[in-house]
């Protein structure tokens, strides 16, 4: 079985082997100290429903959780209760909308979304019954003022809140959120921000000072709770005292299974917070935004970076534009990312905010060597597609074409491409300490999508 598991194991890139560098995902590593009490029965054996006598440790580890994450935040009250932060977007409306009701005012429905927002975002609003109207953004990334002024001047008597991501979805800290706030509430609209972002956040700004009076926080992201492959996930939401009365409550749970979500993995987060403390949250912060631009700043001589501040910087991750190499060498995002492979690197986040892009987020764990290694592929990929626009390199034969490159493929007697099987697999001397071999060749995605397959047999067989 341990042989099994790790030959699975095996076939997954992870942190253990390189940089996961997905934008608005936040794959920072895990502190073996923080996942060790996860293992604990203590923790991972108690009911969620368990009497409060019994578990007055567990009690008191997130009523400090709890506390924490205000002073981090700045909000007056804290709810545990959501499981992710789609289901923190769903809880933090459903507390806008008790709001609403409480003064009389339940017709307020209208939920403005940027079109910079994350896809959860327009859902959470129609799940809490809201409709929603969408605002621009400027050729800059940023929330176009006047087209929310517009939206906000239109729908006043029936705005009910708006939905903003800070720092924007785009990579970049919005210099007019307090005006964009200011605007919100002037028509009578409560602020959702959106905490995919947090860590660049955290230790030099909170929510609460910049106008959002609710805000959910990824403890799967920010937190540190190892979140690949679709869980567990925290998305905790934190508001302002006028909002604290219509948190959810136990025994009246409304948004998660239990009172206090996912409590088992609690003590990652909580771990985390207490090992850092204050400065170390803070320098996690910096350190986040430094290497993002370090990462922008190198990169941009060979890939355009779409968005950036007036001072030319990013937040916590930037986006590189992909999009002209597929006028001048038939080169795609996607053929960058399959080749990326080769390198030994998870590709960054594909196609999104803007497709055609990638978003790049090395967050504060990885050193400036890995940087330079990340930066030094990404840059050898560069050149490999400048010897294809010059006919150097075939249009349709190349090493982005092919990628990612397996053992199979190299391994054959037959060997027809027009470049060697040593530049398929190791592009650059270090690749070759530690090789990282993909487990399959690049497959039709779109054939994938669009013919589904199912394998219920005939009801004849049953």
């Amino acid at each position: 079985m341990l042989r099994y598991i790790h030959k699975l194991q095996t076939k997954d890139l992870s942190l253990v082997n390189a940089m996961i560098p997905l934008g608005s995902c936040t794959m920072k590593l895990n502190a073996t100290a923080e996942m060790v009490p996860v293992t604990w029965n203590e923790f991972g054996g108690l009911h969620p429903f368990a009497p409060r006598e019994q578990a007055e440790g567990y009690q008191t580890l997130f009523s400090q959780l709890e506390t924490w994450l205000a002073e981090i935040t700045g909000y007056s009250g804290i709810s545990l209760q959501p499981n992710a932060g789609s289901q923190g977007e769903y809880a933090g409306l459903l507390v806008v909308r008790k709001y609403h009701q409480s003064r009389g005012e339940s017709h307020r429905d209208v939920c403005l979304i940027p079109t910079s927002a994350h896809g959860t975002n327009p859902a959470s609003a129609v799940m809490a019954g809201m409709q929603v109207v969408v605002v621009a953004c400027d050729t800059d990334g940023n929330i176009d003022l006047e087209d929310l002024q517009l939206k906000a001047d239109k729908h006043r008597e029936n705005l009910a809140a708006a939905m903003i991501t800070y720092p924007s979805t785009h990579g970049v800290f919005e210099e007019k959120i307090r005006e964009i706030c200011d605007i919100v509430h002037q028509s009578g609209g409560q602020v959702y921000m959106d905490g995919a972002n947090l860590n660049a956040l955290v230790g030099i700004g909170q929510p609460a000072d910049i106008g959002a009076d609710v805000c959910h926080l990824n403890l799967h992201k920010t937190f540190c709770i190892p979140h690949g492959g679709g869980g567990p996930g925290m998305g905790p939401i934190g508001v302002k005292a006028h909002l604290r009365d219509f948190l959810p409550t136990h025994p009246l749970v409304t948004v998660g299974a239990a009172p206090w979500g996912s409590s088992g993995i609690l003590p990652i987060s909580w771990a985390y917070i207490a090992m850092m403390g204050t400065q170390g949250l803070t320098a996690a912060t910096e350190v986040a935004i430094l290497n993002a631009n370090y990462i922008a700043k190198r990169l941009a001589p060979h890939y355009p970076v779409l968005y950036t501040g007036k001072n030319g910087l990013v937040a916590h991750e930037c986006i590189i534009d992909l999009r002209a190499f597929k006028k001048s060498a038939d080169i795609d995002v996607t053929d960058v990312a399959k080749r990326l492979m080769d390198y030994g690197f998870h590709a960054p986040t594909v196609s999104w905010p803007v497709p055609g892009t990638m978003m790049i987020e090395p967050t504060e764990s990885e050193s400036r060597a890995e940087l330079e290694r990340f930066c030094d592929a990404l840059i050898s990929i560069r050149e490999e597609i400048t010897e294809i626009e010059a006919g150097i390199a075939d249009q349709v034969d190349n090493v982005l074409k092919n990628a990612p490159h397996t053992v199979e493929m190299v391994t054959q007697s037959e060997w027809d491409h027009s470049y060697s099987r040593e530049r398929a697999v190791f592009p650059k001397p270090w690749v070759r300490e530690a090789k990282f071999w993909p487990a399959v060749a690049r497959i039709n995605e779109v054939y994938g999508d669009r013919n589904l397959m199912c394998t219920c047999p005939p009801v004849s067989e049953y």
